[in-house]
């Protein structure tokens, strides 16, 4: 895998700044998104396979965003990051091909750590 880059699907553009300017640190480039309309012409456009979607979006919820993303894109790995957590949402996050969950404020080292083990996955199944 070549360049590492990353989907933000987030309302918020505080927090879309706070994934660039972390993971730019860590060599990968965010690719922002503030609609899961937005992302999904963002995805038309470009090769990404990690993404972190807010659930709380406008228009077209995390939950309904990941389900249209899996569909086109099997093998991309998405994480739910989001501030209002329930135990029915969890289930429906699984449902819908979420990898993990994170709740705001999420640890960005922990953020970054299960971006780098969805790169290193990717690479694994790419060899294969």
């Amino acid at each position: 895998m070549s360049e590492k880059k990353i989907l933000v699907v987030d309302d918020e553009k505080a927090i879309i700044n706070l994934f660039k300017q972390a993971f730019a640190r860590a060599g990968v480039t965010v690719v922002p998104a503030v609609s899961g309309e937005a992302a999904l012409k963002v995805l038309e456009q470009e090769e990404i396979f990690v993404m972190f979607l807010d659930l709380n979006l406008p228009g077209m919820n995390g939950i309904e965003l990941c389900r249209r993303i899996k569909k086109d894109k099997p093998m991309a790995i998405v994480f739910a990051v989001t501030g209002y957590a329930s135990l029915f949402e969890l289930v429906d996050c699984r449902e819908a091909g979420f990898e993990d969950y994170f709740k705001k404020p999420a640890d960005i080292k922990i953020l970054i750590k299960a971006a780098t083990e969805a790169f290193e996955r990717l690479d694994r199944w790419k060899k294969k």
